[in-house]
């Protein structure tokens, strides 16, 4: 059974404060409540243990957390507050720790405050403003004992602030997604793109999740299972969702519809959040005929959430997963071509295309020959829609770790090549010539995921998270 995303919180405060200024610490509380109740409006899981002011409260409050299986653990600092009721919560959750440094308002009011008679009073006041006191303290702790920290510093009631912290929880939800994702691997790598060759256990030792191994004969085998009354409804469904050309033939739609329904019943066998494959089927007639009607079903798959990538490119199953993760689509692509007229980069691929991300509906086209590939078939095409989009590449670098590639671009209107392939228009700040070197510079593999929105600032929270570099270009 898969765990459920769940976020810890809580504050901190000091027990000799509560007798000492009266109400201190109830207000204290009302900001923590705020916080809970904006974290949970982001329809998220929060697990709650409130003010934490003694070591002993923290010792409880880790276990808790721990017993609890939370994945991210927000620390609210309402005021000074000792470090020893802060470390014992991370040691025992070992999870990682966003700290909250977020003042009740703008400024203290001076006048005010100042014309306060009582002393008391005046350092009740100034204390609830004191959230920056101790954060010195908790990060020398942090930094001490090798404890990976992140800060959110802010106002309690600024929307710039809780922008930020809900993609905190984004990137977390993300993170906990791929700790739980069951990738699978049909097939083999497509023969001499090195780039592309992966580390499958760097991979599961970076993200969690878990990888099956899946034989192109299974897939073979499932659509022998398939009916007649199941492929015509599944053809009647392509084309509610896709634009299907006259030219598409009766045999062809119904060759994909049944491979379609196969893939289906391998996602729900394996329990698959993810799909990348490649097979050359050479004499192998059932093979070669399941591997050359698999794109309409890959997009379907795609549309739900399940994103497939061709050619075996599992490091952009990855990136994918992540983009879809994020609501921002995910679509397979790469380098089509240079246009030094309009000033932009021309980017697709030919498989299976993400239609959340599409503008307009997708068309299918029958292709007489897949370029580089055993087979002929139905294929997808489609723009990605303008606007902001992201790329991302997941790369394995040469010590022996993977690291986010991430650009920020636009998506633009104008021509496009006709050929049955996702393909697009995308300018970059700096012009496509400095992105394509400076993107080349880092020595991705060529394929990328392309997302909708400007996405760099949750992906670097992401790759924090998880203790990976995130490089963003221009």
């Amino acid at each position: 059974m898969v765990s459920k995303y769940k976020v810890g919180l809580f504050g901190i405060g000091l027990e000799a404060y509560w007798a000492q200024f009266e109400s201190l610490e109830e207000r204290l509380r009302s900001y923590l409540d705020i916080v809970e109740k904006r974290m949970r409006s982001y329809s998220v899981e929060v697990v709650s243990l409130g003010l934490i002011d003694t070591a002993k409260g923290a010792d409880e409050a880790g276990i808790s957390f721990k017993c609890q299986d939370v994945d991210l653990i927000f620390l609210y600092v309402t005021t000074y507050a000792l470090s020893s009721t802060v470390l014992p919560v991370i040691r025992r959750a070992k999870v990682p720790v966003v700290i909250l440094n977020l003042s009740p308002g703008p400024s203290i009011d001076y006048d005010r405050f100042n014309q306060l008679k009582d002393r008391a009073e005046m350092t009740a006041e100034w204390l609830a403003y004191c959230s920056a006191c101790p954060v010195p303290e908790i990060a020398n702790v942090f930094k001490r004992g090798g404890i990976p920290f992140f800060q959110v510093t802010g106002m309690l009631h600024d929307e710039s602030t809780w922008s930020e912290i809900g993609e905190w929880l984004e990137a977390g939800k993300v993170a906990h997604m791929m700790n739980n994702n069951t990738l699978g691997l049909m097939g083999h790598y497509y023969g001499g793109m090195l780039d592309i060759y992966s580390d499958l256990t760097l991979h599961q030792l970076t993200f969690g999740g878990r990888m099956e191994m899946i034989e192109v004969d299974e897939l073979s085998f499932l659509r022998k299972k398939v009916g007649n009354p199941e492929i015509e409804e599944r053809i009647g469904y392509f084309h509610e969702i896709f634009s299907v050309g006259p030219e598409c033939s009766k045999e062809e739609l119904a060759r994909a519809a049944r491979t379609s329904l196969a893939m289906d019943i391998l996602v729900e066998t394996y329990e698959l959040g993810s799909l990348a494959y490649y097979y050359k089927g050479v004499g192998n007639l059932e093979n070669e005929d399941t591997m050359s009607s698999i794109i309409l079903g890959s997009s379907l798959l795609t549309a739900r959430n399940i994103p497939v990538a061709g050619e075996y490119e599992v490091k952009n199953a990855q990136a994918m997963k992540i983009m879809d993760g994020f609501n921002a689509g995910g679509s397979f692509t790469e380098y089509y071509a240079m246009d030094y007229t309009d000033d932009v980069l021309l980017m697709g691929h030919d498989g299976p295309g993400h239609m959340g991300i599409a503008q307009g509906k997708i068309r299918v086209r029958p292709l007489q020959i897949y370029h580089g590939k055993v087979g002929q078939g139905l294929s997808v095409e489609m723009s990605v829609k303008n606007g902001p989009v992201t790329l991302l590449s997941v790369m394995e670098t040469g010590n022996g770790k993977l690291a986010f590639l991430c650009a920020e671009c636009e998506s633009v209107e104008g021509p496009i090549l006709e050929i049955g392939n996702t393909n697009s228009r995308y300018k970059f700040p700096g012009g496509a010539r400095k992105f394509m070197e400076t993107w080349n510079s880092f020595g991705p593999a060529h394929h990328c995921a392309i997302g909708i929105n400007h996405m760099a600032s949750r992906i670097k929270k992401l790759g924090a998270l998880l203790g990976i570099e995130t490089i963003k270009v221009g």
